[in-house]
Order: C-alpha cells, then structure tokens, then sequence
C-alpha cells in the first residue's frame, strides 16, 4: 500500500493506492479502506 499527501493550499489531498490480495474481493478491500480513510478523515476534521 502506497499513500501520498499532496498539498494543496488550503487542504491536502490524500491519495492510497493499494494492490489486492486474492483472499477477499476487490471490492470488498476497497470499501475496508475507504471506511478507514474516512474515520481519518473525520478525526482530523475534529481535532
């Protein structure tokens, strides 16, 4: 997994890139990080 923060001004644009394993689906993998990059996302919205 890969994650680069990109500054843009006023705001940082988070980007992840991440390779699949063949234990679960794609899908599934991808909501699981979506679901952890929001819960950052708000905790850095709140503190």
């Amino acid at each position: 997994m890969d994650i680069a923060f990109v500054d843009q001004g006023n705001e940082t644009k988070v980007i992840e890139t991440f390779d699949a394993d063949s234990s679960h689906p794609v899908e599934f993998q991808q909501a699981g990080w979506q679901a952890i990059m929001d819960n950052f996302k708000a905790y850095t919205e709140q503190n």
